[in-house]
């Protein structure tokens, strides 16, 4: 994977740490609220699975990105992310958390993997690629992970402890699945 004039944008602060081992990056939030950076991009960070046949901490290196009624927003050759495989991403507007949700964007798209940060890359035109690891799958959903971040990237600590009460076995599994999920990031930098 050649990396030369690569930003990789991150939507978590987690996720851009572990990026700078690739090279140039950018915290862009969630859904890139923070804005979409210059340059040639790369979407990077965790995913949630929109298919059970996809484990937590499988790593996709795209070959697609398509809106949630299946138009193609950004199509193009993986990166060659090595232990990757090619799929689609999904780029919503929203967390998808509902199994059912899950399910019936995956028919109605073909897409593996849902985030809401490589729609907007990809409609910035400058999008090359995406490397995302699954972190939930319609069987382990969010709980209160969702709440865990702040829309800048950062960890709120108050929300994620608040979905904890509400959720408590459901939150402490997705937190196992982000953290697997980042250890196959990490092995990919």
């Amino acid at each position: 994977m050649d990396v030369d004039g690569l930003t990789f944008a991150c939507a978590l602060t987690v996720e851009e740490r572990i990026a700078r081992r690739l090279g140039r990056t950018a915290l862009v939030g969630l859904g890139a609220s923070r804005g979409v950076p210059e340059g040639r991009l790369v979407s990077f960070g965790i995913a949630g699975a929109l298919t059970a046949d996809l484990p937590i901490g499988t790593v996709i290196d795209a070959t697609r990105v398509v809106d949630e009624s299946g138009a193609v927003l950004w199509e193009g050759d993986p990166l060659g992310a090595e232990s990757a495989r090619p799929g689609t991403i999904l780029g919503a507007t929203r967390i998808v958390d509902d199994p059912f949700e899950r399910a019936r964007l995956h028919e109605q798209t073909g897409a593996q993997a849902v985030d809401m940060e490589s729609g907007p890359l990809a409609r910035s035109g400058r999008l090359v690629g995406c490397l995302r690891a699954v972190s939930d799958t319609p069987a382990r959903r969010l709980g209160g992970v969702a709440q865990g971040a702040t829309a800048g990237g950062e960890v709120d600590v108050l929300g994620f402890l608040r979905g904890f009460v509400r959720e408590p076995v459901v939150t402490l599994r997705a937190a196992l699945g982000a953290r697997r999920a980042l250890k196959s990031l990490e092995a990919l930098a």
